[in-house]
């Protein structure tokens, strides 16, 4: 691995009820539990971590499943769509598997690359791509779904936007990205330094109206660096683009930064280190409640107040 953005390293969105959430990540789409914490900021509020077998940066979807809060409207300004990777051929399973659970889909193609699109309870919208290249990554089964058909993580996410050109000038000035293909509005760039969670899609709409984050619609999302060096070095980068960025913050499985960029996306970058393996062994991931360190001594008290997983 180089001193370069290695890709996606996760993505964070918004929920409305903590079970169903949960339920319908790991029961209907098959994915891991991962992790199960709470968010820094509000401790009364479960943030879930879902990935593929080891808890593999670029597989990571989290939520904050936010009691009520409401459904949010996807717009500009947002990453409206998340592509998760399948193995080729999995596609007639998957549309099996949502007609059993009464979940809508539509068939659809990018770029040569054949997909089915849907959404998730709260209304995220979800893609579920054949990638034209091979995918190795290690996935995680169920009873239901096997090696030959489970999510293997990201191939993509889309960034939908009024104006593409300054959120493209710092894919690829700051985060090293190139523009490989373009159809019609939407333009993908690639890094070459990963193989997968490698794309970022833009779409530009100049008429489309601006987003209300809430449950539905994505936080932000988070690029992949290997370690804390590489991190400040890229916080050197966005700086001297001119745009705020925050200090560095311990997150406990990782190390990150926040900034927006010019189109109004949170961008995140995080490291690989510590990983998700510091507090509990790979077997365990996500079997126990997990509090950041500053909140362990009121562990009963948010128990009490973390709404019921069953």
């Amino acid at each position: 691995m180089e001193n370069r953005i290695l890709g996606l390293h996760h993505i964070t969105a918004i929920a409305n009820e903590a079970k169903r959430n949960l339920d319908f990540y790991t029961k209907v789409l098959g994915v891991r539990l991962v992790k199960k914490t709470v968010n820094f900021d509000d401790p009364g509020t479960y943030h879930f971590y879902f990935g593929n077998k080891s808890g593999e940066a670029g597989t990571i979807l989290t939520f904050f499943p936010w009691e009520g809060i409401g459904r949010g409207r996807n717009g500009a300004g947002m990453a409206t769509h998340i592509g998760y990777s399948v193995p080729q051929g999995a596609l007639d399973f998957w549309k099996e598997r949502l007609k059993h659970y009464h979940i809508p889909y539509a068939e659809g193609e990018i770029f040569g690359e054949k997909l089915i699109s849907f959404e998730d309870p709260d209304g995220l919208q979800l893609q579920f791509i054949e990638p034209a290249a091979t995918d190795s990554r290690i996935v995680w089964t169920t009873d239901e779904i096997t090696e030959d058909f489970a999510l293997k993580g990201f191939h993509n996410t889309t960034l939908t936007l009024q104006n593409k050109d300054a959120t493209a000038k710092v894919l690829t000035d700051i985060l090293g990205y190139e523009l490989q293909k373009q159809e019609d509005n939407r333009y993908r760039f690639i890094t070459d330094a990963i193989d997968t969670a490698n794309f970022i899609d833009l779409i530009e709409t100049p008429s489309a109206t601006r987003g209300h984050q809430a449950a539905g619609t994505n936080h932000h999302i988070a690029f992949r660096v290997k370690d804390d060096n590489v991190l400040m070095a890229f916080r050197e980068k966005v700086v001297s683009a001119g745009l705020h960025i925050t200090p560095k913050i311990d997150r406990d499985y990782f190390y990150s930064l926040y900034f927006r960029e010019p189109g109004g996306v949170l961008f995140e970058i995080a490291t690989d280190n510590p990983g998700f393996t510091v507090d509990e062994p790979l077997v365990e991931l996500g079997t126990a409640l997990k509090l950041p360190k500053q909140f362990e001594g009121m562990r009963s008290e948010i128990e009490q107040v973390l709404p019921a997983l069953s």
